[in-house]
């Protein structure tokens, strides 16, 4: 384990949240600076194993930011230009009046395929990514993505990845594995995680069933409810709650939402976006593409989730729970708490993982990321 002294309180801030086996476990590391200030781990991984400094999690919508920097890293070598239409890199994108949506818009949920409720048939569609790609392909966007966007809380990370290998030339998890993990010298970025290294993965829980009530029967209400209507249709496909624990997950890539990472790796990645895009003496990114990735593209209210987001390209507003406001910081979190961002401000990156969904009254989020954010944010300030 790792505590700066500076950041003692953190740590114990992070302690606490793991005293009983009820509680879960979980993982926070702190980067500031381009330097570790903080790499702590606590409670269980399982029923009835601790966590240990290699348990890594299932971390859902995290792993939109890690594909997004994917997509940034091919972007800086000129292989992914953000304001070209995604067909020219994809031409079956064009289909259904697409052909002008560029990657900028589909990067800031602008390209109205946020639908993933009913794309592929059966409960183990999503599962295959020949079909989910091909089936975004032939959709046809929501006309409100001209005026505001749509959060694609599953779709983007299918769209992410077909964008990047048909740019590239690469598969897309050979990508993570050459343009993240091994630039930044560490390996836990997995959307397939190899086989000798499940053991590690936290187990997750409780049921991500809303107030115990069947997935099946909430989706279907919610999707005849006009306001909520959209965050069916965009994060509430069929079987979603048995997918998830699916062991078979970890075969496939779709990094919208199975992501599996350290709390470590996730820290580092930020880290160097927190710092001017160095990390260790290397440029992990070019200073002009962070200007352009942590560039506010819309602030219109999100038709799916109802609120604000500041989407940036592949990143949303850091959400802490402070009075100040941290307009430069961003990142991305994800179902159940856990979650990154960096904050070049303050040269502060932090990652949070955990096995313990939620909290008592929703398994979908909680505060312990955003209030960790803020006392790391506001030891940071003082720094």
């Amino acid at each position: 384990m790792l505590v700066d002294p500076r950041f003692v309180g953190l740590a114990e801030q992070f302690f606490h949240l793991f005293r009983e086996s009820h509680d879960g476990g979980g993982a926070l590391a702190v980067y500031l600076h381009g330097e570790p200030v903080i790499d702590v781990w606590a409670g269980w991984s399982t029923r009835n194993e601790r966590w240990r400094d290699d348990t890594v999690a299932l971390s859902f919508s995290t792993g939109k930011g890690v594909a997004s920097t994917v997509l940034h890293r091919l972007a800086q070598r000129g292989l992914i230009d953000y304001d070209t239409p995604v067909a020219a890199y994809w031409p079956e994108f064009a289909a259904a009046g697409k052909a002008d949506i560029t990657v900028r818009e589909l990067m800031s949920h602008r390209a109205g395929l946020h639908r993933v409720r009913g794309l592929v048939p059966g409960r183990l569609g999503l599962m295959e990514q020949d079909r989910m790609v091909a089936a975004l392909a032939a959709a046809a966007p929501d006309r409100r993505r001209m005026t505001t966007p749509g959060y694609h809380a599953v779709t983007y990370g299918s769209l992410a990845a077909e964008l990047a290998t048909r740019a590239s030339g690469t598969p897309f998890t050979d990508l993570v594995r050459t343009e993240i993990a091994e630039p930044l010298g560490i390996p836990e970025f997995w959307y397939q995680v190899p086989a000798e290294e499940r053991h590690r993965i936290a187990k997750v829980f409780p049921r991500i069933n809303p107030f115990g009530v069947p997935w099946v029967a909430t989706s279907f209400v919610l999707s005849r409810l006009p306001k909520l209507r959209d965050i069916a249709d965009a994060g509430m496909p069929e079987g979603f709650d048995q997918l998830v624990r699916n062991p078979a997950i970890h075969d496939c890539v779709m990094p919208g939402w199975n992501g599996v990472f350290s709390a470590r790796a996730l820290a580092r990645m930020y880290g160097a976006l927190a710092n001017r895009g160095n990390l260790d003496g290397v440029q992990f990114l070019q200073e002009d593409t962070l200007e352009q990735l942590s560039e506010v593209q819309v602030h219109a209210r999100d038709y799916v989730l109802g609120i604000n987001m500041d989407w940036r390209l592949g990143y949303h507003a850091a959400m802490v729970a402070s009075r100040s406001q941290h307009p430069h910081a961003f990142g991305h979190y994800g179902l159940g708490g856990s979650g990154a961002f960096a904050d070049p401000e303050t040269g502060l990156s932090l990652a949070f993982v955990t096995s313990r969904m939620g909290n008592a009254v929703t398994p979908f989020a909680d505060l312990r990321l955003p209030r960790l954010g803020a006392n790391a944010e506001s030891i940071a300030q003082r720094l």
